[in-house]
């Protein structure tokens, strides 16, 4: 990376860093560029380089946290998938402490910034950030209950969904609840039910 190039990621970083300043004293919507720019010590020129909308430094903010969290996913990936691959079949779950835990920490750390992008989700494409999880997480275990290729993608919008359900919940009760608390009852929720319909062998 060039003089030039690290220059513009700092400037992004500090633009970024000041939005989460701003972010943690009052709601998106009320959050304007030229704040912003006076927050990281940048002219609104400098804003647009980067950025065309607010939502865009949203998104940005978003796809960081989600890096976060895929790079806690990734570590020991290798011996992860080996365990889901051995263990006894009723102890199989989608989600589980190792992984969660960062997760739910860097949530309850963030919380306005997480609010926030719940709430745009849709706008914000977040389900695509998941791509990484279902490789190191659910593929193994939906290959252990033998769940035909075209009925995954259903399965994992389900549990996602529901994930993400659980999670705003949590929040709009301002992370009161224990991380402890809401790793059990995620895991209680998507648990791999023994059935059927999952093909199970």
């Amino acid at each position: 990376m060039n003089r030039s190039e690290s220059r513009y990621f700092a400037t992004a970083a500090r633009m970024d860093e000041a939005f989460l300043t701003l972010l943690a004293k009052k709601d998106f919507e009320y959050i304007t560029v030229k704040e912003i720019c006076e927050v990281a010590e940048v002219n609104r020129s400098t804003f647009y380089l980067h950025y065309e909308t607010m939502s865009d430094l949203l998104s940005e903010s978003v796809s960081r946290m989600n890096e976060q969290f895929l790079a806690c996913m990734e570590k020991d990936s290798d011996a992860f998938s080996a365990k889901l691959r051995n263990c006894p079949r009723d102890e199989l779950y989608l989600i589980t402490p190792d992984y969660l835990t960062p997760y739910l920490c860097y949530i309850k750390n963030n919380k306005r910034l997480f609010r926030t992008a719940t709430e745009n989700a849709a706008v914000l494409g977040m389900d695509k950030s998941y791509d990484k999880m279902f490789r190191y997480v659910f593929t193994p275990i939906l290959d252990r209950y033998g769940v035909l290729p075209q009925d995954r993608p259903y399965i994992m919008a389900f549990y996602i969904r529901g994930l993400m359900a659980i999670i705003s919940e949590w929040l709009k009760n301002d992370c009161t609840d224990s991380i402890t608390y809401v790793t059990g009852v995620i895991q209680q929720c998507v648990k791999m039910p023994q059935s059927e319909t999952m093909n199970a062998v």
